[in-house]
């Protein structure tokens, strides 16, 4: 083999170790928001199944405790996406900054999917929401929890000063009820079904918000969804079709295989192995996908959210969806 033939071959082998190493040097970083609940599912779904990966998306998860930290992380740019953003404080948030909270997509909340509720002690004498008068409450944290569990007794004829009721992290929600140390609450799964799994409680009422906000039990209550920045879509557009995209594919997944799907929630989020098989799934949709009248209930949510003062102003809930 002369020189030529040689230095021809050695470039063809580099040419093609290159061609191997692309693969990894592919994958797209994208800096998420976890907020390990039930709700952050497709996020899990997506990892662990290859979805991001077919994508060439490497996601670099940072927990985040609740929708405030979700919100400061996505406006001072530490993230590109949160997982799970509670609707109300992200559209309060695009006030504050215009497209800091794209939804790609939208969590429905009703009786059949579960979410937010309202739990008691089981040894305390309550058989519905209007019975919590004189209780020592807890709720989940952030002004929108807050306020909407608060709008919520109201409509049970429960006014200021006939209860107490005091923010709390979600991590301390099964221990606080086991303790004894409230008497009800307004929580979120999967904390609700770990405490009915450990007989300390059981729920009153779930769909609440469709009930007592949206005013009809079928209605979609699009609490939360997974967001993203509209400089990440900017700067980026091509990552974030493709991290949509995986998204998309967890979301079918869920959809089409509810049962193959909960076993994500374990070592994931906050549910025990012995509570998976019991966690309610959501309604989880993209944006491109809701139809008029799903657009509606979420309008009415935000509505809602402007009249309690969480939204500092009525807002058109569409200009704050990201559709791909």
């Amino acid at each position: 083999m002369n020189w030529t033939t040689k230095t021809l071959a050695a470039i063809l082998l580099l040419a093609s170790m290159a061609g191997l190493a692309d693969p990894a040097r592919a994958q797209d970083k994208v800096s998420v928001g976890v907020f390990p609940l039930s709700s952050s599912l497709p996020y899990f779904v997506a990892l662990e199944r290859g979805f991001f990966r077919e994508q060439n998306i490497e996601p670099e998860m940072t927990k985040l405790m609740g929708g405030p930290a979700n919100v400061a992380a996505l406006m001072t740019n530490q993230i590109e996406v949160s997982a799970v953003l509670v609707t109300i404080e992200g559209l309060n948030a695009n006030v504050k900054k215009p497209g800091v909270a794209m939804y790609i997509a939208l969590n429905s909340q009703t009786r059949t999917w579960k979410m937010e509720q309202f739990v008691v002690r089981n040894s305390f004498p309550a058989n519905s929401i209007a019975d919590l008068k004189g209780a020592k409450l807890m709720s989940a944290p952030g002004p929108a929890n807050l306020n909407t569990a608060k709008a919520i007794l109201a409509k049970n004829g429960l006014k200021d000063g006939d209860y107490t009721i005091d923010q709390l992290d979600m991590g301390q929600h099964v221990n606080a009820m086991t303790s004894g140390s409230f008497d009800g609450g307004y929580t979120l799964e999967p904390n609700a079904s770990m405490m009915i799994k450990a007989g300390v409680a059981r729920s009153l009422e779930a769909g609440v918000i469709s009930k007592y906000i949206l005013g009809s039990e079928s209605a979609n209550a699009y609490a939360a969804g997974c967001a993203v920045t509209s400089d990440f879509v900017q700067k980026r557009p091509d990552v974030a079709k493709r991290f949509a995209a995986a998204w998309a594919k967890a979301i079918a997944f869920i959809n089409a295989n509810p049962d193959e799907a909960r076993k994500h929630l374990a070592k994931n989020t906050f549910t025990p192995d012995n509570v998976v098989d019991m966690v309610p799934m959501l309604g989880y949709v993209m944006a491109s996908d809701m139809s008029k009248e799903q657009i509606a209930d979420l309008q009415t949510l935000a509505d809602f959210g402007a009249s309690i003062g969480v939204i500092p102003e009525k807002v058109d809930a569409t200009k704050f969806l990201q559709k791909f």
